[in-house]
């Protein structure tokens, strides 16, 4: 069973099978910062290893949002995106509030998202940047280029 939201004209659904993949395709790849370039095979195989929320306007597809998380410990917030369009309604909050409150999600130890220009959005909801200890703890491997050297 999967989880839906209903407000006024727009439905949040966790339902695999009511994503348009083409469009958050077409989303990341063309209009994002952070995954410019990405293949249709690279979204389509996030897609079915993450836990995704599709905000939909009757039928239409207009944000996104995926989580990977072992619904356990850990999530990392990720592909956070509402159309233009559809952008300045509140959606982007209730989409953050929407996957904060889900079920499943409740009790995790840590949450985490990377971003360059919503702080204001998410620290709304108590999420907060590193501190310096943290960041300190915390590593990576990181290579901004993986989209456009693995075309395919």
């Amino acid at each position: 069973m999967y989880f839906e939201a209903k407000n006024d004209d727009y439905t949040i659904s966790t339902n695999p099978a009511l994503i348009n993949v083409v469009a958050v395709h077409q989303y990341l790849s063309e209009e994002s910062y952070w995954a410019k370039g990405i293949s249709f095979s690279i979204v389509q195989k996030s897609i079915n290893h993450s836990l995704c929320f599709g905000l939909y306007k009757q039928d239409v597809m207009v944000g996104f949002a995926r989580l990977i998380t072992d619904t356990a410990t850990f999530a990392y917030l990720c592909d956070v995106f509402i159309l233009p369009a559809h952008q300045g309604n509140g959606l982007g909050k209730w989409l953050i509030q929407t996957i904060q409150n889900y079920p499943e999600l409740q009790g995790l130890r840590r949450w985490m998202l990377a971003t360059k220009d919503a702080h204001g959005l998410y620290t709304q909801y108590g999420w907060e940047p590193l501190t310096e200890e943290l960041s300190k703890r915390f590593m990576q491997v990181y290579n901004p280029n993986v989209y456009v050297q693995n075309k395919g």
